[in-house]
């Protein structure tokens, strides 16, 4: 399958009884990194940020389709040197990465095959256990918006 054009970033997070948020961070196998980062992977053939979003989600921690993702501002160009599914390509140099948020309600999430570990954090937890920059803004992004919201 080749794989598209561009990355989507899906925040999983959930409301507390004290209404604090907790943002489901996922920990990559130790022969894909080993960092904590949030569901993340490209578009296949036809799709919109969107759908790559609900269908990520989906096959990474088991989110429902029908849930109400939440697009964020943030977006980031990622060198393909940092995703090895560009490894052979040299017709592009960068891929363009969209930000999402899902809430969930389920304290546990069920991880695939290319996560080892998940955990719910506090925004202060998550942003210090983050590896990439893009996950950070995003995590930002999203915490701001929650806590500026009705």
């Amino acid at each position: 399958m080749t794989r598209a054009m561009f990355q989507v970033l899906v925040i999983p997070y959930r409301f507390e009884v004290d209404r604090t948020v907790a943002y489901g961070l996922l920990r990559r196998s130790e022969d894909d990194g080993g960092y904590w980062q949030w569901v993340a992977g490209g578009e296949e053939a036809g799709e919109t940020p969107l759908d790559a979003a609900i269908r990520e989600a989906f096959e990474e921690v088991g989110v429902p389709a029908d849930s109400n993702l939440m697009r964020l501002d943030a977006v980031a160009s990622i060198p393909i040197s940092e995703l090895p599914a560009f490894a052979d390509r040299t017709d592009i140099h960068v891929v363009t990465e969209y930000s999402f948020g899902v809430r969930v309600d389920s304290r546990e999430l069920r991880l695939s095959d290319e996560h080892t570990a998940f955990r719910w954090a506090s925004y202060a937890d998550a942003l210090a256990a983050l590896h990439w920059d893009s996950n950070k803004t995003a995590l930002w992004e999203l915490n701001r918006r929650l806590a500026t919201s009705p």
